[in-house]
């Protein structure tokens, strides 16, 4: 990103025109410029001769405030269990159905924003303080939940406990995206994934071994939960920097005020709100797998086994084979790994609908589990060098709410569709992701190569 807080205001063209190569080395096949003597300090990569950066390369020079990220979002996400057992803890107490629908609503929203106030956290407190106050709140509130007397009370600490646990996604994206040269950042956010799809794959065999070991209480899941939150709190106190070099030397250069311009600013980058509208109908097809593909399936007679066998397979094609799919994709002009996919997730998912029973079901789980593997780790880098350095945080942090928002909208809009359309569902969800390719693709900058001087 550049560091030119203006540029927002004068319209994306105009921001496009004052970016040099280096601050867009990310977004496109060439390779970023080496960083300047100047930078802060931050660290330098090996030469790009050596080829493209390999998993293991990636993380082994990468800050030790990188790999505590890295760490911590698994953890987090290990801690994860909350909402798988939000419903049977609430109906333990005595409360109705509706009443527990009422608190997963809740909690869904409290994600949602957190992601939002997260990155303006992230700009006001810092990159420590934000992911402590993240974590230590989520800790208490989690713990709290367990003796909160009324229903009221227990609302409001879903819905804050929800919050909290987002507060520091924001921030640890900026940490990355700061703390890694433009060719790393597309695999060390690949690696930031990897760890959120192992966490919560494994949140929910932790949070039943704490059931089981207390007993079937809530009261050693609850507590463990915090503990595990608690943890991460302290570690990232005493590892993580007040603020990366990139936002200290913004604030010594007199950049960070103009920060303050925040989501406004955000919202006057006509062509980041494209990608906005993008994230939000990809998410929302993308989540189909999880509330209108069962629906349609029952309907269709089909067995049980078909569909825990899908969920299966999409969890072992994104933790076994998305790094390796990055580091050949890393090179790619992120346009294209962007639009790709997009594509391909509305196209497995389109493939629902084929009249050919389960194989539609397996064949269209395969082709959008590519596009994830494919274009997750560009979408989720892209926003970290769409706008200027010092709102980094606040175009995270949006886009995050984008896709937080689609992801809970997602199911309630395509379980609609099912119940009015029947298989019509699939073609319809289809055109939203062809939607969000035409989106993305406009909106995704291309570098421009370093002018030429003109033969005299």
């Amino acid at each position: 990103m550049s560091a030119d807080l203006t540029a927002p205001a004068a319209g994306p063209e105009a921001e496009e025109d004052v970016r040099g190569p280096e601050s867009l080395g990310s977004l496109g096949s060439l390779p970023a410029a080496p960083p300047a003597a100047a930078d802060g300090g931050r660290r330098q990569d090996p030469a790009p001769a050596a080829g493209r950066p390999t998993v293991w390369a990636t993380f082994r020079n990468s800050s030790p405030a990188v790999k505590t990220v890295l760490a911590g979002v698994l953890v987090n996400r290990l801690s994860g269990f909350l909402q798988l057992f939000l419903v049977l803890f609430l109906t333990a107490r005595g409360y109705s159905d509706g009443r527990t629908v009422i608190a997963l609503g809740v909690f869904g929203a409290g994600a949602v924003a957190g992601s939002l106030v997260g990155g303006s956290l992230a700009e006001r407190l810092g990159i420590r303080g934000a992911t402590t106050v993240s974590m230590s709140s989520t800790a208490v509130l989690t713990a709290a939940l367990l003796y909160l007397p009324s229903y009221g009370l227990l609302l409001a600490a879903v819905a804050l406990v929800s919050l909290g646990a987002q507060l520091f996604r924001p921030a640890s994206a900026t940490l990355l995206a700061d703390e890694t040269d433009g060719d790393r950042q597309v695999m060390v956010f690949a690696m930031y994934r990897f760890g959120l799809n192992v966490g919560a794959t494994a949140a929910p065999l932790v949070g039943y071994a704490l059931y089981n070991a207390g007993g079937q209480s809530y009261t050693l899941l609850f507590w463990g939960e915090a503990a595990i939150a608690l943890l991460y709190a302290v570690v990232a106190r005493a590892t993580l920097p007040a603020r990366t070099a990139a936002r200290t030397a913004d604030a010594g250069d007199g950049a960070a005020p103009a920060a303050a311009g925040g989501y406004a600013a955000v919202l006057r980058d006509r062509r980041f709100l494209l990608y906005l509208a993008a994230a939000f109908f990809h998410s929302a097809v993308y989540m189909q797998y999880l509330s209108t593909l069962p629906l349609y399936m029952k309907d269709a007679g089909m067995a049980l086994f078909w569909y825990t066998f899908a969920v299966a397979l999409n969890g072992f094609i994104v933790i076994a084979f998305e790094l390796l799919v990055t580091k050949l994709s890393q090179g790619w002009p992120l346009k294209i790994t962007v639009g790709l996919g997009f594509a391909l997730v509305g196209a497995g998912v389109a493939c629902y609908g084929l009249p050919i029973g389960p194989a539609a079901v397996v064949i269209g789980t395969l082709v959008w589990s590519l596009g994830e593997i494919l274009g997750g780790p560009a979408v989720f880098a892209y926003p970290a060098k769409a706008g200027p350095e010092a709102l980094r945080s606040r175009y995270i942090g949006s886009f995050q709410f984008m896709f937080g928002l689609g992801s809970a909208l997602g199911p309630m809009v395509g379980s609609w569709l099912f119940v009015t359309t029947g298989a019509l569902v699939w073609p319809l969800v289809g055109c939203c992701s062809l939607l969000a390719t035409v989106c993305g693709l406009i909106a995704v900058r291309t570098p421009r190569p370093p002018a030429r001087p003109r033969a005299h």
